[in-house]
């Protein structure tokens, strides 16, 4: 059972809240403040914190460092644009605006949980210094989420060997990246890397690419021409999209994995050449080999070291320092320094799942730097509907890559059944002619200042006659 933690000063919503989530099947503790959070729990033990914005002491966002690792999805009843990027900005995995629907909070609920699963205690001591040394070997790579983590360590760990690597990832991730510093951590590091994108090549030419040919092979062929896998002898040779290979090149492949040698085409007599493979493809080797769309003995051969690479949406907080980098060097380029992302820019960036990974962020960056007028980026000229990616986002969305969660069936108790939102409403109609504002606050659990406001939002205006008349004949009953 995943445990989540409510912190929550409004003692109204964070009983609601805890009876949601128990209710669908979470271990839910509960404090109202930071401060009790620290003294009652240990913050480690959770799967997730809830926390209210603004908390008596200290902000929710405390939190954030105080969590390590555990993802903190923070709650603000001012709705406030500017104060959840922050939020976001200082390391909250999300934000979620009150009221709010309870289907709502529960689908964000188990996707934070599903997303951003929390290491075991047994290693949080040994994670730091890991994470450190990845990050300071590996350069040219941006990320601090635990996949990328993971990610620095093995490229240190297959770097230094000679064995064929074999990168994968969905289009966009980076691959070549991962190549490159593959290769300049290696022992070859000084040596030649030839990177080879197979889609890009015509399957006529491929064989004669790789492979070279002798003067007279076949029409055209004029001169001698040594192939790319001869011309990184010593060094490395990356093949890119290895999965659109032709079978005919696919066979000439293996044997040169297997022997370490090449034969021109048209020539009687091998080569050995001495080259360190590093490949990578989006597609599913495995299913192709059992399709028959690739050989499988290949596939056993370059299946030795394996890299994955996680998707822009499953990066977290990656997103948001990507994108500022990106701005910083794009506006460098153009001269135009001090250009920022405005709060809305950044809610789109956060928000939107990124189907294109890396490479469509990039783009996206680099035009809106290029149209933006004045120094702030907004969100459309990132080109993303903002409101059409919060719809997409709350009902599963059908085309940026979002998960579908299935909506939980809520308790058939009438009172159960109630959002925060209609809880409120509800009893602030059925009580404001018999309390004052002072009491209808206390019973609610807010402040007067925080009734008057959401009065303001839900529409609802204080019937001062009303309330005297009513309390007036009350007293004389």
């Amino acid at each position: 059972m995943h445990q989540v933690l409510v912190v929550e000063d409004e003692s109204v919503i964070r009983t609601a809240l805890c009876r949601l989530l128990d209710r669908n099947g979470f271990g839910v503790a509960e404090a109202g403040s930071v401060q009790e959070a620290e003294n009652k729990h240990r913050l480690s033990e959770f799967d997730l914190i809830i926390s209210d914005l603004r908390l008596p002491g200290a902000p929710g966002t405390d939190l954030i460092k105080k969590a390590g690792e555990v993802p903190v999805l923070i709650m603000t009843s001012y709705a406030s644009l500017r104060s959840a990027v922050d939020s976001m900005r200082m390391g909250a995995v999300d934000y979620i605006a009150k009221p709010f629907d309870h289907s709502d909070m529960v689908a964000a609920v188990q996707r934070i949980i599903a997303d951003h699963p929390v290491p075991q205690a047994e290693d949080t001591s040994q994670t730091p210094n890991k994470h450190a040394t990845g990050q300071a070997a590996i350069t040219g790579i941006i990320g601090n989420c635990p996949a990328m983590h993971t990610l620095f360590d093995q490229i240190e760990r297959v770097s230094p060997t000679e064995s064929t690597v074999l990168v994968l990832g969905e289009t966009g991730t980076g691959k070549e990246l991962v190549a490159k510093s593959v290769h300049q951590h290696s022992r070859r590091a000084d040596k030649t890397l030839i990177s080879v994108n197979c889609a890009a090549i015509p399957d006529t030419l491929i064989e004669s690419e790789l492979f070279g040919y002798e003067k007279g092979a076949f029409t055209g062929a004029n001169a001698s021409r040594m192939g790319l896998i001869e011309a990184a002898d010593g060094g490395t040779l990356f093949l890119d999209e290895i999965g659109e290979l032709p079978m005919e090149a696919q066979a000439r492949l293996l044997r040169f994995i297997q022997e370490g040698e090449i034969r021109r085409i048209g020539s009687v007599h091998s080569r050995k050449v001495d080259v360190r493979l590093i490949c990578a493809t989006h597609r599913n080797l495995r299913t192709l080999a059992a399709e028959g769309q690739f050989r499988q003995d290949l596939y056993y051969r370059i299946n030795v070291l394996r890299l994955s690479l996680p998707p822009l949406r499953e990066r977290g907080k990656d997103i948001l320092h990507l994108a500022e980098s990106m701005v910083t060097r794009h506006a460098a380029q153009l001269n135009r320094e001090g250009m920022t992302l405005s709060p809305r820019a950044i809610q789109a960036i956060t928000t939107y799942q990124w189907p294109g990974n890396v490479r469509e962020l990039e783009h996206a960056i680099e035009r809106a730097v290029v149209l933006s007028h004045g120094t702030e980026i907004d969100n459309e000229a990132l080109g993303i509907d903002l409101e059409l990616v919060n719809i997409n986002r709350l009902r599963g969305g059908d085309g940026i890559g979002v998960t579908s969660i299935p909506r939980t069936p809520t308790n058939t108790d009438p009172a159960e059944d109630l959002s925060l939102e209609d809880y409120f409403q509800r009893f602030v109609l059925e009580h404001q002619d018999s309390m004052s504002e002072t009491e209808l606050a206390q019973k609610l659990g807010i402040s007067r200042k925080c009734l008057w406001e959401r009065r303001q939002r839900f529409e609802i205006p204080r019937k001062k006659a009303g309330s005297r008349t009513a309390r007036a004949k009350k007293a004389s009953s």
